[in-house]
């Protein structure tokens, strides 16, 4: 069974740092490219970035390029998503998946509320 678990959202100043973890099974974590989609309230979800299996390759949403950084650790079997400078326009709910279509079972998200 797949299973997602985001975790290290909260609450952040604009202009601060956060990083997210996506704990990943049920699938061989090792194989497949992972990516971190996001939702606002009212808002469809979208994607951000994504990360080849092996690492190798990432690519970005245009509007967090540069201050986003995806990282993924095949041993813990966990992708990560380094947020720098962030906008109170980052204020979203955000969820891991593999890189596939369709996608697997979507986890719970974590929140980023990005306020002062």
């Amino acid at each position: 069974q797949v299973r997602f678990v985001e975790s290290g959202g909260g609450l952040v100043q604009p202009g601060g740092s956060m990083r997210l973890s996506c704990a990943a099974s049920g699938f061989t974590f090792s194989t497949y490219g992972m990516s971190w989609y996001r939702q606002a309230p009212g808002n469809e979800r979208e994607w951000v970035a994504t990360i080849t299996a092996t690492g190798t390759t990432t690519n970005y949403a245009h509007s967090v390029k540069g201050r986003f950084t995806i990282s993924k650790n095949n041993a813990r079997n966990t992708v990560y998503l380094q947020m720098n400078n962030l906008k109170p326009e980052d204020t979203a709910k955000y969820y891991c998946n593999a890189a596939r279509y369709p996608p697997f079972y979507w986890g719970q998200g974590t929140q980023v509320t990005v306020s002062s």
